[in-house]
């Protein structure tokens, strides 16, 4: 009988000295992430004074989307050949939409700043790789019975305009036609019915250039 209370004296003792110990989780260790930006234009080329939209995301590796930092759209033209900043976007998230007017033939390139979250996470910073667009210059022709009154924007003052005639079944070279200092020219096509003939905006460094049909009837 005595070691039977020996036995449950010696348990009890046992149960009240056990201390309640808190176990904590051990904290969870930061996250770098590397991020990649993307983009595309609305079209390729636009006509001077046209507007054109510079979408993209940003992601990670996994294809996830990036909801913190900043994406900035840089510019570089064959009148500015420098990249410039022209709009910003603080709010990235994964998606980023751009209007711009393109004053000349263009690149494009959205940088992302990256981002340090409060858990410890980065966010590493990246650009997009370029998007090109080009401009058409403008025009404004007129026809007045045999006379093609024709102004050309911009930037084509005291240029040559190339008409040409066809010839079986090609456009060959005829005239050329040189506008004044506002870009302004005046052709009067021959008295002919049926004469076929064209004129052309040639491209340069800055902007791309076009052909526009005409015959007579």
């Amino acid at each position: 009988m005595r070691f039977t209370r020996i036995i449950a004296g010696t348990i009890t003792a046992g149960l009240v000295g056990l201390v309640p110990v808190a176990i904590s989780s051990p904290a969870s260790a930061a996250t770098t992430y590397t991020t990649a930006v993307t983009i595309t234009a609305s079209a390729p080329g636009v006509e001077y004074g046209d507007d054109i939209t510079i979408n993209g995301a940003v992601t990670d590796t996994s294809g996830g989307s990036v909801f913190y930092g900043t994406a900035s759209l840089q510019v570089y033209t064959t009148k500015t050949p420098v990249w410039t900043t022209i709009q910003t976007d603080d709010t990235a998230g994964s998606f980023f939409f751009f209007d711009v007017k393109p004053e000349s033939n263009a690149q494009y390139k959205v940088v992302y700043s990256g981002f340090n979250a409060s858990n410890g996470d980065v966010y590493t910073p990246s650009e997009s790789a370029p998007a090109t667009v080009g401009v058409q210059r403008t025009d404004t022709l007129k026809t007045k019975g045999l006379v093609i009154l024709g102004k050309i924007k911009p930037d084509f003052a005291n240029k040559k305009v190339v008409i040409k005639r066809k010839k079986g079944k090609k456009y060959v070279a005829w005239k050329k036609i040189k506008t004044n200092n506002k870009g302004a020219f005046r052709f009067k096509a021959p008295n002919q019915r049926g004469f076929k003939f064209s004129v052309t905006v040639p491209s340069d460094t800055h902007y791309f250039g076009f052909t526009k049909k005409y015959y007579v009837y």
